[in-house]
């Protein structure tokens, strides 16, 4: 007989009939009740582009009033990472752009208290930010909602308005490119069952 700690379960496989160990929780063995509640960071992917050492930024309405941004936004659904991010930069500043390597895969944290008819919000960010090829722009192509415009700044410009930024990862993103924080796109795998059409 197996340990009271211990069930064995008969689990079919393709050859027959075979048993796994399964630990049985002693304390909670309602641990797991709150699975279908599971957290889930929203995947945002980010353009850093430099050129003759000034990066290209943003500035878009937000309802903290105008604020500093790198060309970013949210990954869609059927669209690799690079991909999304070549979209969200000619969306955002009606360049081309081709992402060659990634930046770094980055975390963090808005919590943002209710006010005027709006619910409180608490969101964690999972961003992928890429660098590359900017190219120019597209004839006909206008900035997307809510962007008033693209601009360049410097590394200390962008040191110099953090108030301004929209997110802490706008310098540090800036930061890890300037330290030299490369990375090749194969690291990130796209499974081709994501770029499928949806089934009706």
């Amino acid at each position: 007989m197996p340990p009271t700690s211990e069930v064995l379960v008969p689990v079919r496989v393709a050859q027959g009939y075979t048993t796994l160990q399964a630990i049985l929780r002693r304390a909670n063995p309602k641990d797991n009740g709150q699975m279908n509640k599971r957290w889930k960071p929203s995947v945002t992917v980010a353009a850093i582009i430099e050129r003759d050492g000034r990066y290209m930024l943003i500035e878009e309405h937000t309802p903290e009033g105008l604020r500093l941004n790198n060309p970013a936004g949210h990954l869609d659904p059927g669209e690799s990472p690079e991909d999304g991010c070549a979209r969200e930069a000619l969306e955002e500043t009606t360049h081309t752009f081709k992402p060659t390597q990634l930046v770094g895969i980055y975390i963090s944290r808005l919590q943002r208290p209710a006010r005027e008819g709006r619910a409180a919000e608490d969101v964690t960010y999972f961003r992928l930010a890429f660098c590359g090829d900017l190219g120019e722009p597209v004839p006909g192509a206008k900035l997307d909602k809510g962007i008033v415009r693209t601009l360049w700044m410097t590394p200390d410009e962008i040191r110099a308005n953090v108030h301004r930024l929209r997110s802490p990862l706008v310098l540090r993103c800036m930061e890890d490119h300037l330290a030299g924080q490369r990375f090749p796109l194969a690291m990130i795998y796209t499974d081709p069952s994501v770029l499928a059409p949806a089934k009706g």
